[in-house]
Parts: structure tokens; sequence; C-alpha cells
């Protein structure tokens, strides 16, 4: 057994995209691209945002710090600190609306 503060690693990574040129930090908290589950604390300062991409499996994505929105087509849900969003399987991108970390989970789809 592992345990592991979700939210030391929150604000390590928020200190860290503060500090990068690109405004974001994350690692993975568990799992891999070799596993069907993973989980990644990101951190991205207000303003920047996660590119539209798609979905690798099922995904949801817990807000740990700040505020987030969602974007998919013509829909989007925001998200503050201790939100879970379902994230849809068609692209979508993620903003920060102030400095924020997440905890992306995506099950991979067989």
């Amino acid at each position: 057994m592992r345990k592991v503060s979700l939210d030391a690693l929150a604000r390590e990574h928020l200190k860290k995209a503060a500090e990068e040129g690109a405004g974001r930090s994350s690692g993975t908290v568990h799992g891999g691209h070799e596993n069907v589950l993973r989980q990644t604390v990101i951190a991205l300062a207000s303003g920047r945002r996660l590119a539209e991409h798609e979905n690798p499996g099922e995904a949801t994505v817990h807000v740990l710090r700040g505020r987030v929105r969602l974007d998919a087509g013509e829909d989007s849900w925001e998200g503050r600190a201790g939100d879970l969003i379902v994230a849809p399987a068609s692209r979508h991108s993620l903003e920060a609306l102030e400095d924020s970390a997440v905890l992306l989970t995506v099950a991979k789809l067989p």
C-alpha cells in the first residue's frame, strides 16, 4: 500500500508551474502507460490551457485547487476545488481560470 498527499503534490506542481515559462507542471501519481488506470496531477497557471485533445479512455478531472473550465465544442463545464468533472468522449480542452491543480484520472479503453 502507498499513501500520497494530493494537497502536497498540488502545492509542489503549482509552484513549478509558476516558475516555468509554459505555466504548467504535471506528474503521474499512479499507473502509467502500461496500466489501464492512470492518475496525474496537473497544475496550470491562470489563463493557461491544455489544448484540445481526444480521450484515450474514460476520464475524470478532480479539481484540487483553483477554478478550471473544460470545453467540448459548444458545451463547457466549470469546476472549483472539490468538484469532479466527467470528461466527455469528444475532443475537449481544459483552461485554468485561476492558478489551478487537478487530478486527471484516465482508464484506457481496450
